[in-house]
């Protein structure tokens, strides 16, 4: 059974991963995210992956390392707590425009 596996694995190249486009350039990469509350343009899980495609860390809760916090419709306490640490506080809006801007 193992040695179909072994065939095919002797006839590929195995490349090592390279940035997606904007990953090392963009303005956010290297920057941590955290989305909070209802966002009606696309899912959190979409959201998320859009920002860790253009090189942004997405964390599930605010703290002081946080740059930017995403306030969708009911956000709550993760925005409270971002605006008592200094994090920016961006409307689900702001953030489109942004990535926008890096696409």
């Amino acid at each position: 059974m193992r040695a179909p596996i072994d065939r095919l694995s002797r006839q590929v190249d195995i490349l090592p991963a390279t940035p997606g486009p904007g990953q090392d350039s963009s303005p956010i990469a290297g920057k941590t995210v955290v989305f909070t509350g209802t966002l009606a343009k696309m899912g959190r899980a979409e959201a998320k992956v859009r920002a860790e495609e253009l090189g942004a860390k997405v964390a599930g809760s605010v703290s002081a390392r946080t740059d930017y916090l995403v306030a969708g419709e009911n956000a709550g306490s993760k925005a409270t707590k971002a605006q008592k640490l200094g994090v920016a506080v961006l409307s689900e809006n702001d953030w489109f425009e942004m990535i926008a801007q890096i696409e």
